[in-house]
């Protein structure tokens, strides 16, 4: 299916591994060009070389979006470079298990930076390019805000966040003809839930119970799966859908998970 993306450029944050490099082949492989943004340049130009090398187009910035001066620096790069903006997908951050017992104010206030204030900021500073491109906004969530997990307060609280700005700004932007639209992930196995697996007693025996839960076929969510669905929905193709909160998890969230014992 042609999704109708050829030039269009899209930041995608956190996009130089893991489901946001599976987001960015997606984008390049359609004819996109993806503009990854994140605090590695080592990091970003390899998942760059990497486009380059399958015959895509791809683009990257160095930023710390924790911090909200170089979201806004970022985006003004980007514009700079391409003067236009088509998409945003916000994707970076990290299950940073602050939690009620374990953690304090502090660490909270900086898990909600890592986590939902560079999504507000970097939809802020990209929206003037939005609104003359009639662009798209995906935002990538969490289980967490719906589930819980235990010991992961400030991340199920950006979930949340993430959750309902996706609604809002749909509400708010639908005037100019933006959509906005929200892919929750479940269990998706990245390098970074490798390296949360690791930390465990027993990391194959988790693997094997977190995959009986999973209903569909008993097995991780990959990236690519995510990623043909987020493209999906931040391209024209999916052009009357917006608000909405799309889960591509193998049933985990909405299905008895009495399933994955029949």
């Amino acid at each position: 299916m042609n999704l109708q993306l050829a030039d269009k450029v899209v930041i995608v944050t956190g996009g130089a591994k893991g489901i946001g490099k599976g987001i960015v082949d997606v984008l390049a492989k359609e004819g996109a060009i993806p503009v990854i943004v994140g605090r590695s340049e080592a990091d970003n130009q390899l998942a760059v070389k990497e486009v380059e090398a399958a015959g895509g187009k791809a683009w990257q910035v160095v930023a710390e979006l924790s911090q909200p001066e170089e979201c806004e620096k970022a985006v003004k790069a980007v514009i700079e470079k391409f003067n236009r903006i088509d998409g945003l997908i916000n994707n970076a951050g990290v299950n940073d298990g602050v939690g009620l017992e374990s953690g304090d104010y502090k660490r909270f206030m900086e898990s909600l930076h890592k986590n939902v204030v560079h999504y507000y900021l970097m939809a802020h500073f990209a929206l003037p390019e939005l609104k003359k491109s009639k662009g798209s906004i995906v935002n990538i969530t969490s289980k967490t805000a719906e589930t819980g997990q235990g010991n992961t307060s400030a991340y199920a609280a950006a979930n949340g966040g993430r959750n309902a700005l996706t609604r809002e700004w749909a509400v708010e932007l639908a005037k100019y003809s933006i959509r906005v639209n929200a892919l929750v992930v479940a269990e998706c196995y990245t390098p970074l839930y490798d390296k949360w697996i690791k930390t465990l007693p027993n990391p194959e025996e988790k693997l094997k119970e977190i995959t009986s839960k999973i209903p569909f076929e008993q097995r991780f969510t990959t990236a690519e799966e995510i990623a043909n669905m987020t493209v999906f929905l931040l391209s024209p193709v999916s052009s009357h859908t917006t608000g909405q909160l799309i889960y591509v998890d193998g049933g985990y969230v909405h299905l008895d998970r009495a399933m994955a014992n029949a």
